[in-house]
């Protein structure tokens, strides 16, 4: 991957940067922890200018990001309750679980919004709940876009500083990645669990 990466940059220029940063965001095991450090590395090389590059990395993120956030709103809050009434009893969720979830993220979204761009493991996904939710597409883009920028700009900015070494951002980064998604993972495991012995308490 690597190698299709640099060859892509190198290839394509600032349109590669958005390129890959557009396919980061639709099928996230393609790492900007590695594209946008490589970004950087070739800036430090005078092949590149610095704030070009973020901009390319910004506006191929963004455009990525949308297609997450109107799968989100086609699918809409009415059908994942329709569908968690039908089949959540498997994973206990109801329909007024995702009411509350919604009722959360009404409260939080923005915040959240621009939080999650700044974590790996989940910046891709936001986009998902932002669109379910029935977030503005304007906010949603602002926000998106504020912390989008700040990571784009600090993953090219340590891969500036870093020059060959570039591929440590990804070393330090990947894991965090894995961790974040993870601990996800066992989050919701665990709310299902307790969820149950909830159900199970009021039932006996």
């Amino acid at each position: 991957m690597q190698e299709w990466i640099t060859n892509t940059m190198t290839s394509l220029g600032y349109v590669g940067i958005g390129l890959l940063m557009f396919l980061e965001n639709l099928f996230p095991p393609i790492p900007s922890e590695l594209i946008m450090p490589l970004a950087g590395f070739t800036i430090a090389q005078k092949q590149m200018a610095f704030f070009p590059a973020i901009l390319a990395g910004v506006i191929g993120t963004m455009l990525g990001a949308l297609p997450w956030y109107y799968v989100g709103k086609l699918v809409g809050e009415e059908n994942l309750k329709r569908l968690a009434d039908k089949y959540g009893k498997w994973i206990s969720i109801s329909s007024r679980d995702i009411e509350k979830a919604d009722n959360w993220f009404d409260r939080h979204g923005e915040k959240a919004v621009f939080f999650c761009r700044l974590v790996p493991g989940v910046r891709t996904l936001i986009s998902l709940p932002a669109g379910m939710s029935g977030m503005h597409l304007v906010p949603f883009l602002i926000y998106s876009t504020v912390g989008t920028t700040l990571w784009v700009g600090f993953l090219t900015y340590a891969g500036y500083i870093l020059g060959e070494k570039y591929e440590l951002v990804d070393e330090y980064l990947g894991p965090v990645s894995k961790i974040v998604f993870v601990g996800l993972v066992v989050a919701f495991v665990v709310w299902i669990v307790r969820k149950r012995q909830k159900s199970k308490i009021k039932n006996m």
